[in-house]
């Protein structure tokens, strides 16, 4: 497993870190658009979608045909781990070297998205007020870590679990 885990993981973790680099050129050169989000988040979607190939490899290749939900689940939730980490740890270099504005940026695009809504006084006030927080907060090294990790992770979780229950396979008969 832990072959599977590792190859498919890294290979992963190269896609979604390669990606992200051209995701941070476009919000940098266009940070209205959202060019840069539909190109992270599908590059995110196309990592894992390897969560596939590598269930059913480990299943027929390394375990005689046979996974449990449990073994799929792990399977995928490992690679999910390394393709996350090495998301996180190209941001934080992408971010902290090359984009150190990215929070003021994107601050300012929420901002005038917040304006632009409609919504009430109070509600922008409060909507405004998080933000800000927000953008303080990010210049802490564990909310920035869990912040990137809240990116990926969760979608790694969602196919770690799909992964999982579409390969299982109980012993041959």
């Amino acid at each position: 497993m832990k072959k599977t885990v590792i190859n498919y993981g890294l290979l992963s973790g190269v896609f979604v870190a390669t990606m992200m680099g051209v995701s941070a050129y476009l919000f940098n050169k266009y940070p209205q658009s959202s060019a840069s989000e539909i190109v992270g988040f599908t590059s995110m979607f196309l990592a894992f979608s390897l969560l596939f190939p590598a269930t059913k490899s480990f299943r027929d290749k390394h375990n005689d045909g046979v996974i449990t939900f449990g073994q799929g689940f792990l399977v995928g939730l490992g690679i999910s781990f390394i393709a996350s980490t090495i998301y996180v740890i190209t941001w934080s270099v992408e971010f902290h070297f090359f984009f150190p504005d990215f929070m003021d940026k994107y601050s300012a695009r929420m901002v005038e998205q917040v304006k632009a809504s409609g919504m009430s006084a109070d509600k922008m006030q409060i909507k405004l007020s998080e933000l800000a927080e927000q953008q303080v907060n990010y210049k802490k090294p564990w909310y920035f870590i869990m912040a990137t990790y809240s990116e990926i992770f969760p979608i790694g979780i969602l196919f770690s679990l799909i992964s999982g229950l579409v390969f299982r396979r109980g012993v041959k008969k």
